[in-house]
């Protein structure tokens, strides 16, 4: 059941604040959340159209909230903007902070430095700051990105397979994990600032004891993903193929790995950590290694639910910080939290994302 705004304040309903809230997690979690009886206040200004274009706009995606969270408070804010930010939490004092607003593209993130920078770092900042200030007893989880390990995993030694690249390395047979070093390496500009904003999640806890966790995320996938060429490369390579579009594979054979893991389980795991926090936790969230897929045998499956031949071209330059081969280790993850498991396998992930867009599609073309 749905509230209004006010009528939560009424019945003392648990407010959420999201940043990010129109995009992928961000939406995803607004609807698992007021599913389950919180009041959902989210903070997005389609910043995704100013760096991707009309591909990006997530405007959709809000109407779409308004449409199905009744009562669901949007707040038209840039997390840049510290007084705003201070103002809002004062007044609103939230019971749980989930913060997936960023500057997500690495490939981006060199052209617009001190927007990369402003947004993943300082932004990060000025919401945990926030929360010290007017909700220290609230759950803060932050969606970092597995690029704080830079491009390290890549000096894991390799075998190349008919399809994709794997560890050579059986220390590494589950994938990576929280220990993996994440300095030394050369991260893009992108993967700089998302450091320093997981390094300042872990600090507000360590240092001001305040309940934070930094999710090292994978493949961050799901059907109501706006995935565009410098972002979310499931997404974008299903669209791809659904629309006949030339794909550009960069580099590496078109074998690299990617563990993808459904916005589903993410916010299924998000619950569990807000029910039983900890302060200064990181955690590698991806699909592991069942979930794992190279883009070659992206292009299988997807063409084997669609019948549509993948058209791709090669580009033998890879991008710079690019992993090879990457998939979470999630032994941590779910010995912290033995009740949260992957729900959805790779199979149902390509099949909700073909379903998704071939109706968004429709639409457009109607």
């Amino acid at each position: 059941m749905f509230y209004t705004a006010q009528k939560a304040k009424d019945l003392k309903m648990k407010k959420l604040l999201v940043t990010g809230s129109s995009g992928l997690i961000g939406s995803e979690i607004c609807l698992y959340f007021a599913k389950r009886g919180w009041a959902i206040y989210g903070v997005d200004n389609n910043q995704r159209s100013v760096f991707f274009g009309s591909q990006g706009d997530t405007r959709w995606n809000q109407k779409r909230l308004e449409n199905l969270v009744k009562g669901f408070v949007h707040y038209e804010i840039d997390i840049r903007s510290r007084h705003t930010i201070l103002n809002l939490f004062e007044s609103l004092r939230p019971n749980a902070i989930i913060h997936t607003a960023a500057q997500p593209s690495h490939d981006l993130a060199a052209k617009i430095p001190f927007d990369d920078f402003d947004i993943n770092a300082v932004g990060t900042l000025n919401l945990l700051e926030a929360t010290r200030q007017f909700a220290p007893e609230a759950p803060f989880v932050h969606m970092s990105t597995n690029k704080v390990y830079g491009d390290a995993p890549n000096e894991i030694p390799l075998i190349e397979l008919e399809t994709r690249w794997d560890y050579a390395d059986t220390a590494y047979k589950l994938g990576i994990s929280e220990s993996f070093r994440i300095d030394r390496s050369k991260h893009s500009i992108f993967g700089a600032s998302k450091v320093a904003a997981d390094i300042m999640v872990q600090e507000y806890g360590r240092y001001f004891n305040l309940q934070t966790c930094s999710l090292r995320a994978g493949c961050l996938t799901g059907p109501n993903h706006a995935g565009v060429e410098l972002h979310g490369f499931l997404s974008y390579l299903i669209k791809c193929n659904l629309e006949n579009r030339v794909y550009k594979i960069f580099g590496y054979k078109g074998k690299q790995v990617r563990d993808n893991i459904h916005s589903y389980d993410v916010a299924t795991f998000i619950e569990q950590f807000i029910k039983s926090p900890r302060s200064a936790e990181v955690y590698n969230l991806g699909g592991g290694k069942n979930n794992t897929s190279s883009i070659l045998e992206a292009f299988d499956m997807v063409t084997s639910l669609t019948n549509k031949k993948m058209r791709y071209e090669y580009i033998d330059q890879n991008r710079q910080g690019d992993h090879i081969c990457y998939y979470s280790d999630l032994h941590k993850i779910q010995q912290h939290y033995p009740g949260w498991q992957i729900s959805k396998p790779l199979d149902q992930i390509f099949s909700d994302i073909v379903s998704a867009w071939e109706t968004r599609l429709q639409k457009s073309y109607s």
